[in-house]
Formats: structure tokens, sequence, C-alpha cells
């Protein structure tokens, strides 16, 4: 059985994204190439990470949900998670599979945008 194995992210809007991940950049010193990265190991061989994201408050992402964030979560077979999400009778908003990772959307009972993200290849950091 497919399973969600972690916390991918954390992404919402805001209303200058470039400057929001400069300033991670300067305090905190996280940074990457999809905005701050956080991996979860020291050994990275394998660079499992989860991300903090921010996008402008008009790029439409976060749609349908009136929500300003969305969760995403990491997933060890999407397509198979998805399979299962379908069969409870959930509706999948889309499905796209962008090379370095797989991806997939639902709304939660609550409205929320969710994100499934299989990791296929980690960018450098």
């Amino acid at each position: 059985m497919a399973a969600v194995t972690g916390l991918g992210g954390v992404f919402y809007t805001v209303k200058d994204p470039a400057a929001t991940r400069q300033w991670y950049k300067e305090f905190l010193n996280l940074d990457g190439e999809y905005g701050p990265m956080l991996n979860w190991a020291e050994d990275k061989s394998d660079r499992p990470f989860s991300l903090i994201s921010h996008y402008a408050e008009d790029s439409g992402y976060l749609k349908p949900s009136e929500a300003s964030f969305m969760i995403n979560l990491r997933v060890d077979d999407l397509d198979a998670y998805v399979e299962q999400l379908k069969d409870k009778g959930i509706e999948i908003l889309g499905q796209i599979d962008e090379g370095y990772g797989k991806f997939a959307w639902i709304l939660d009972c609550d409205g929320i945008k969710l994100e499934f993200w299989q990791q296929v290849e980690a960018p450098e950091s």
C-alpha cells in the first residue's frame, strides 16, 4: 500500500516572493533551487528534502482553494497513492510528472489544497 512518508513542504502566498526568499537566505541561511530547502540528513546521497515555497498573491497556484497556503506531502508511490484516493471517492484535481518529481493535487474536507509529491531526483542545493 502506498503511503505518505513525510512533509514535503509548506507553500504560501506573499506580496514579494523574491524578497521573502532573500530574507530566508540572509537570516536563516536557507536556500535552494525551489525555495528554502531543508535537507533531512547530513548525508545527502539520496538527498530527501522539504521546502518552504513562496508564491505571488496572484499566482493562482493554490487555486481552487481559497486558502493562502498549501501543504505538500511526500509519498512513496504517487501512482498507487492516487489510485487509493480515487478508490475512496476523492477527486484528483490534476497529476503531472515533472521529471524531477511526480505531483498530484486534491482538496481536503476544509477546502485546503494538498499536493502529493514523489521525489524522483533531488536538485543540487
